[in-house]
């Protein structure tokens, strides 16, 4: 019961971890019609970004509020330089065009902070663990995870279903034309939440830098992930990217900590601990297929 528990709790962290990634990428994709490759870029360049302000103020809180504002200048900055140029262009434009700012950032990160990997230590305020339950202890910096994914998610909900910038991005969603010739000024819109998606991207990653290597190429894979998880919860549904995001999260743990056991009838200890991340995320894929075959729209899009 208690490994059930703990197990559970790591697919919720990583499952809050995946939202903050696919939020953005859901707001742009949804309300922009833009196909953006590089939002893994943005993950990765945040880590880099809470690395050096951490080690500039050494302090984890500090190093975080700066990393954001300075993700938000640079997602503006890559919006009124490169993706406004994309938007009345189809998406192959704009897959080649993404796909070329991943090259871009991934050479950028090399030639600022080096080929090498770096690390950001635990802060010490959320070093050790908490009794989620008596006798059942989890690392205190995974359970802050929680709580500011959960608190960020919050605010995210708020901000899109009760504000009037949340107002437009949801009509901007529905018909983006309309809401232009009612004189909303759309270039404006697009670069605040193409900026918010790398606010949202960027804490995602300074956030996973203390668990994971900070690396060029990062946000690569992370962003296959991110796209499975707007394509099951709907394009452009916020409430969806959530909750495909828990699906996700809890489907990529449960194999990881379940299957080997399973595997371990019939296949070496070793061939069991290494095929075992690969059918999970086999799972996560098929999964995507069945709610595509029940659903094309997605769990929480808007059907046609």
């Amino acid at each position: 019961m208690e490994y059930l528990i703990l197990q559970t709790l790591n697919g919720i962290q990583l499952g809050l971890l995946m939202f903050l990634l696919a939020a953005g990428l859901t707001l742009t994709f949804g309300i922009m019609d833009l196909v953006n490759l590089a939002h893994g870029s943005l993950y990765m360049v945040g880590a880099y970004f809470a690395w050096t302000f951490i080690a500039w103020t050494d302090s984890f809180v500090l190093g975080a509020l700066l990393a954001l504002p300075a993700a938000l200048a640079l997602g503006v900055a890559v919006e009124m330089v490169v993706m406004r140029r994309l938007y009345a262009r189809d998406h192959l434009d704009q897959v080649l065009a993404t796909f070329g700012l991943i090259l871009f950032f991934n050479e950028l990160v090399r030639v600022v902070w080096g080929p090498a990997g770096k690390s950001v230590a635990l802060p010490s305020f959320v070093a050790g663990t908490i009794d989620i339950m008596p006798g059942v202890p989890y690392p205190a910096y995974r359970f802050a995870i929680i709580v500011v994914g959960a608190v960020v998610a919050l605010l995210l909900a708020w901000l899109v279903t009760r504000t009037r910038m949340g107002m437009l991005i949801r009509a901007g969603a529905s018909n983006r034309r309309m809401v232009g010739a009612l004189g909303v000024d759309i270039g404006l819109l697009f670069t605040l939440v193409f900026g918010l998606g790398a606010v949202f991207a960027a804490l995602a990653g300074l956030m996973a830098a203390p668990i994971l290597s900070i690396k060029i190429g990062m946000g690569d894979d992370i962003l296959i992930l991110a796209f499975v998880i707007i394509v099951i919860g709907g394009i452009g549904s916020v409430k969806g990217a959530f909750v495909a995001a828990m699906i996700v999260g809890q489907i990529d743990i449960f194999g990881r900590a379940y299957v080997p056991d399973l595997l371990k009838t019939f296949l070496s200890a070793a061939a069991a601990s290494s095929a075992a991340p690969a059918i999970s995320q086999v799972l996560i894929y098929v999964v995507m297929a069945a709610v595509l075959v029940w659903r094309p729209t997605g769990l929480f899009g808007q059907r046609s």
